[in-house]
């Protein structure tokens, strides 16, 4: 082939979305088979590669259906990317209640329930799928996620330049949520005043520039926002060099409307005006 084969595994936990992303990665322009068994997947990658078709994006998704399969999942992948396959795997997952709310609504069985509690089918995919999600090069909780913005990480994903890139992944918070499952850095926000307890700016978020103004305008905003972008500044690149390819940053403040959504829309800025792609993900704004 004249191009590199790209291909992108799509996994994780039953009602995270993988349906949703197969068929956005089909709209994006990539050949999509779902449930494609682990042991077909190299011998599936040798005849593309020989048939000279000029689709050269893939993507495949599998899941715990796979059972003893998934374990030779790990060593699948080193040996794809040494024949010169450009592999990516994104692993899908969201909280428990929200995996539980989704079955309750569409009344489908899991898959992973073998006869006992929908719970009990989540927490046996959870163990199960841990190999996949240990090997993921990108690990995406849907939990806040409408479709639109699930389709918008898609689109980062495809238009990305390419690897040895980086992307970083900001995502405001609010504590009494819980953190993010999916952050590989989580800021505490929370020493910063809080525009909650100024009567005016109470019932707005951290969008509207009166809250933002009020954040920003503190001495001590400006310093944190320059220490953690020198950090990033400092790590990004080494990251890089290790092959990372996402950074997931989640800054949480108290309710997850006010300091965080502000931070993370002015490090937006800064991040982008150092060339760094960078998407936006405020996770409890509307809450």
């Amino acid at each position: 082939m004249s191009a590199r084969l790209r291909v992108v595994v799509v996994t994780g936990l039953s009602g995270s979305g993988k349906s949703t992303a197969i068929r956005g990665l089909e709209d994006l322009g990539f050949y999509c088979i779902d449930n494609l068994p682990v042991a077909l997947i190299p011998r599936f990658v040798e005849l593309w590669e020989s048939s000279g078709e000029e689709v050269t994006r893939v993507a495949l998704g599998i899941d715990v259906r796979e059972r003893r399969l998934l374990a030779e999942f790990p060593r699948m992948c080193n040996e794809l990317r040494q024949a010169g396959v450009e592999l990516e795997v994104l692993y899908l997952e969201a909280t428990d209640d929200v995996l539980v709310r989704r079955f309750s609504e569409t009344r489908r069985p899991h898959p992973a329930a073998e006869g006992g509690s929908l719970a009990d089918g989540i927490r046996r995919e959870r163990e199960k799928l841990r190999p996949l999600r240990e090997v993921a090069d990108r690990v995406l909780d849907t939990s806040a996620l409408t479709v639109h913005e699930l389709r918008a990480v898609l689109r980062e994903l495809v238009e990305r330049a390419g690897p040895g890139t980086m992307t970083v992944s900001l995502v405001s918070f609010g504590y009494k949520y819980g953190l993010p499952s999916d952050a590989d850095l989580a800021i505490d926000c929370r020493f910063l005043p809080n525009p909650f307890f100024v009567e005016e700016l109470r019932h707005r978020t951290g969008a509207d520039p009166a809250v933002a103004e009020y954040v920003l305008a503190r001495e001590e905003t400006e310093e944190f926002l320059r220490r953690l972008t020198d950090l990033l500044d400092f790590a990004l690149p080494r990251y890089q060099r290790e092959g990372k390819s996402y950074l997931t940053l989640a800054l949480g403040c108290t309710g997850g409307r006010h300091r965080s959504v502000v931070l993370v829309d002015e490090l937006q800025r800064r991040l982008a005006a150092r060339g760094h792609g960078v998407l936006v993900r405020h996770r409890d704004v509307e809450r």
